[in-house]
């Protein structure tokens, strides 16, 4: 999640690494950077002899530095896989997404970075690259990943998908929602639950109201509809907690992933059918220029993009690549995906209107 007021923090991390470095050409023109060049040797290579290279270098370094805001339970699952599967020692620094972009921009400005890899959301990924700090990834898996999630020196292994979720004891099947515009019905209010800090879901719902024709006022109305009556929470998982308690019946943007694995351990939560367009934001992996150990780092991209796929899908999570023989959550569903370099450039402006917004929300 990107937490409250987390695009001012981004731009405020940016502009004092920049302005640090004497880079003056901006947000999203990364400088070139003469570690990369460690990582060229394995660029061009493919299939069975790109593995047994990299696995051969990855376990001469004998080391990988992974800098992650992966949820500990995922965390927990990945690090002793490609520790078993591979002679190669990972060592985590695992916070919050803003966390992990402080520390790598202050490494950054002293010279040092600890890092190979990061594992981080979009908009941060963008934020380092903007930085510098990234370096180009190539590979045959890269290809197969959804074009959203093939950005500038960074590439998506997972989507966080933005949903309406519903408490199956309270809500029959008649009132399950089958549009965004159902959350504005009164017979939710007192029953609806926000996130406090879901202004991307709220930018790109009203770019797409927008896009169809709506008017401002429409859409602004629209909000007000949904938020009348409504209580926000601080947290997808606190939310998801009170969620299957009966606290309230319908929760307007959840994290499909959290519910999915809530339901499986038995909550009575279900988010589908999908109520389309779906909104999703890629989570990915950012080779570091500078890294002590590029072929691990390249080696845990690789199979991030692989054997990691299963393992984040079998924890519920929506994979950038469906793994073979998986169901596809998201298949002929419409998807649309958060603009983030609209974030970046405007949002403060929606995180603040997604404030005033909550104002007539209760708050938990």
């Amino acid at each position: 999640m990107t937490s409250k007021s987390t695009l001012a923090a981004v731009a405020a991390v940016v502009l004092v690494s920049l302005t640090a470095t004497g880079c003056a050409s901006g947000v999203g023109a990364a400088k070139t950077t003469d570690e990369g060049a460690a990582y060229e040797e394995f660029a061009g290579l493919t299939g069975e002899e790109r593995r047994r290279t990299l696995v051969a270098a990855a376990e001469v370094e004998g080391a990988l530095s992974l800098y992650t805001s992966l949820t500990e339970d995922v965390l927990a699952v990945l690090e002793p896989a490609f520790e078993e599967a591979f002679d190669v020692d990972v060592e985590v620094y695992r916070a919050n997404s803003q966390t992990v972009l402080t520390k790598l921009t202050q490494e950054h400005q002293a010279g040092a970075i600890g890092a190979d890899v990061v594992e981080s959301d979009s908009l941060h990924l963008m934020a380092l690259n903007s930085m510098g700090i990234l370096t180009e990834y190539t590979g045959e898996r890269r290809d197969q990943v959804p074009e959203a999630g093939q950005g500038e020196n960074w590439t998506a292994t997972r989507f966080n998908v933005f949903a309406p979720s519903w408490n199956t004891d309270r809500v029959s099947a008649d009132d399950v929602p089958t549009s965004w515009e159902d959350l504005a019905d009164p017979k939710w209010d007192g029953q609806l639950a926000l996130e406090l800090g879901d202004y991307d879901w709220y930018m790109a719902l009203s770019t797409y109201w927008l896009e169809q024709g709506k008017t401002q006022e429409e859409v602004d109305a629209l909000f007000g509809d949904i938020v009348d009556g409504g209580v926000a929470y601080d947290g997808h998982i606190a939310m998801v907690d009170r969620h299957q308690s009966g606290a309230f019946d319908l929760a307007a943007s959840n994290y499909t992933y959290i519910v999915e694995q809530q339901k499986r351990a038995g909550a009575p939560l279900e988010y589908a059918p999908l109520v389309e367009p779906v909104f999703a934001r890629p989570n990915g992996v950012g080779l570091i220029a500078q890294a002590e150990h590029p072929a691990a780092a390249t080696l845990f991209a690789d199979w991030m993009l692989e054997e990691g796929q299963v393992l984040l899908a079998e924890k519920g999570l929506t994979t950038a690549i469906v793994p073979d023989g998986a169901d596809d959550p998201l298949q002929h569903v419409d998807v649309r995906y958060v603009d983030d370099g609209e974030l970046l450039e405007n949002g403060p402006e929606w995180e603040g209107s997604y404030e005033e917004l909550l104002k007539n929300a209760g708050a938990q």
